[in-house]
């Protein structure tokens, strides 16, 4: 149905969206940091809406509007809803816009209210996009013909095996430093021996340095004066897997992938990236470090963008254990 009137309500919506409209009251500790996490999801929205120094994506501005919509954001919800009475790089769908008018409309925005008078009375029906998305699949290691259970030690022999290989020195080192940057010891240890064998002196062909393999930008990036000072190049190292835990949610096949190619590959592929090397890399830590999933801390870093497309449901079965 077409609503030719919905143009007169063009200059309020600019209006509207020049002010900041408050996250709906949740009745929970975490209020502040879903408040600021909604308007951080705007703002990347309205960037990519806009082309805003990104280039211009319509349809993935949507999909951040709608997790800040989820949030509660009230702007958000009317935006989206204008979004889709318009067909604004998405399919347009007025029972869509109508329910995203009517949640503006219940925390006090009156341009809700009046957009759906002027829809005539649409019946609301809430988007696909606002139920929130199931979690990432998780890696299952079978022993003796039983799954084990996500995020726990899936096997006992395969700490011990890497405790054993590991220098005692540097178990140590991990050991003591790790819990500093809530990351499990045999996660940092699992990566240190797939980067360079518990070698303080390794540089790769990409000058990848020390035991944690640090490129001069990250070393950078984490206040790494002298990437061969083992205990420097540990927490440079640390510090980057608690930064990507929080940009992937604790999915360790992200953050595995993007230590080994980096973040951004990840993000562009919507995944562990089709490389051969980088494949071998994630089965080989996954199976050294013996667990499936990480606790993270979500006040480290937003997360990725693209993690509800990463999401989405994967039709292959990924069997880390035979290295597939």
């Amino acid at each position: 149905m077409h609503h030719p009137v919905l143009k007169r309500c063009a200059a309020a919506v600019v209006l509207l969206l020049s002010g900041a409209a408050a996250l709906a009251a949740v009745p929970r500790e975490d209020a502040e940091a879903r408040l600021k996490m909604a308007l951080m999801l705007r703002a990347d929205a309205e960037r990519y809406e806009k082309g805003d120094g990104v280039p211009r994506d319509e349809p993935f501005a949507a999909a951040m509007y709608c997790r800040a919509a989820r949030a509660g954001d009230a702007e958000s919800q009317f935006r989206l809803g204008w979004i889709y009475a318009y067909g604004r790089g998405v399919p347009r769908n007025d029972a869509w816009a109508a329910h995203l008018f009517k949640l503006a409309a219940a925390k006090g925005i009156p341009q809700g209210t009046e957009m759906l008078r002027m829809m005539g009375g649409v019946a609301p029906e809430e988007p696909d996009c606002m139920v929130p998305p199931a979690p990432p699949p998780a890696v299952i290691t079978m022993i003796n013909g039983v799954p084990s259970r996500p995020g726990l030690v899936a096997d006992p022999t395969k700490r011990a095996r890497l405790l054993k290989v590991a220098p005692k020195q540097v178990v140590a080192m991990v050991n003591k430093l790790a819990p500093q940057y809530q990351i499990k010891p045999e996660l940092a240890l699992a990566i240190m021996q797939a980067e360079s064998g518990f070698n303080p002196a390794a540089v790769s062909p990409k000058n990848a340095q020390g035991l944690m393999q640090l490129i001069p930008a990250t070393a950078e990036r984490f206040n790494v004066r002298d990437p061969f000072d083992p205990v420097q190049n540990v927490r440079g190292g640390l510090a980057y897997l608690r930064w990507l835990l929080a940009y992937f949610e604790g999915d360790l096949q992200l953050v595995a992938a993007a230590y080994n190619a980096g973040e951004g590959t990840v993000d562009r592929h919507l995944g562990v990236p089709p490389y051969e090397e980088t494949r071998g890399y994630v089965a080989k830590v996954l199976e050294a470090a013996g667990i499936t999933d990480h606790p993270y801390d979500a006040k480290v870093t937003r997360p990725s963008p693209r993690l509800e497309q990463i999401r989405k449901p994967r039709v292959e079965a990924v069997n880390y254990r035979r290295g597939r």
